[in-house]
């Protein structure tokens, strides 16, 4: 008998959000024999250019879908894991008072049945053990985060159900569904007042002072994995998407040793388990058993 590799699938809205959300997380299992899939639902395609020192403007669609592909496939390469593109297309951000309407044929106005479908049909093809992907609200309000979480919700819920999306393979139940808690007040608070105490200039200080005006309460944390080891892999993930990151500029601003001693882990909230597990956990397949096959 054999032991075959357990699933993780993190379901993201845009590229670069792998590399933002739970990357040093999936590097840790890819190298540790896991097999680790990050799936995009949307090309990226209405992302302005947020690196100041990339050069260059992309205006257009179809070249910053290009641009995007190539460093996704780099950041893909980094961090050690596989990568699916689901299909969709990039809502934008909306800006203005009132918003202006979303482009029309884009991922969050996407009927659920449509987008759900394609997502259940990659979750019964590679059959995950574990999912992760965005809280309710989508961690910050962008359409396309929060279309994300609906999409990866329905797509768990569903995948088991033999009379749920036909034709999209053999039903699969997911074992656990998680919501990433990268940007939690915690973390934030705890590396601002470290650096502050180093004689740093902290890159947290605006957001520190706007959560507690506004009275912010972080949701549950149930899962901390320990992953500083692999904090150079998920840097290097985060500069292949040079479109988007600054090798100079917020990502970077925290002295690496101080953060892995400081916060060495990323956390999780437990949304949904199908299986036994004890809480606090500091693995996302606690609780799963083994599966194995016979020769």
């Amino acid at each position: 008998m054999t032991t075959t590799p357990m699933r993780l699938m993190a379901v993201h809205a845009h590229p670069d959000d792998e590399s933002s959300k739970g990357a040093a997380t999936t590097a840790r299992y890819a190298a540790q024999g896991y097999e680790v899939l990050v799936v995009s639902c949307t090309g990226g395609e209405r992302g302005s250019v947020l690196n100041p020192n990339y050069g260059r403007e992309i205006p257009e669609l179809e070249p910053m879908r290009a641009v995007r592909e190539v460093e996704m496939r780099h950041a893909a390469e980094a961090l050690g894991v596989k990568h699916h593109w689901l299909g969709f297309v990039d809502s934008g951000l909306p800006e203005g008072d009132p918003l202006p309407p979303l482009p029309e044929g884009s991922f969050a106005l996407v009927p659920l049945e449509v987008s759900a479908r394609e997502l259940v049909k990659l979750v019964r093809e590679f059959r995950p053990h574990v999912m992760t992907t965005y809280d309710p609200s989508g961690g910050y309000p962008h359409p396309d985060h929060i279309r994300c979480h609906v999409v990866a919700k329905e797509a768990f819920d569903q995948a088991g159900d033999p009379d749920a999306y036909e034709g999209t393979g053999q039903p699969w139940e997911v074992s656990k569904l998680y919501y990433n808690h990268d940007f939690s007040t915690a973390r934030i608070t705890a590396l601002h007042e470290s650096m502050l105490e180093a004689g740093y200039e902290s890159p947290y200080g605006e957001w520190v002072t706007a959560r507690a005006e506004r009275g912010v309460v972080d949701r549950e944390v149930t899962t901390r994995i320990e992953c500083s080891e692999y904090f150079p892999a998920r840097d290097g993930a985060l500069r292949a998407h040079a479109t988007q990151i600054d090798p100079d500029g917020f990502f970077f601003a925290v002295p690496r040793e101080l953060e892995a001693r400081v916060w060495p882990f990323e956390e999780y909230e437990l949304a949904v388990s199908r299986v036994s597990t004890a809480l606090p956990e500091t693995d996302l397949f606690a609780g799963i058993p083994a599966e194995t096959e016979g020769h």
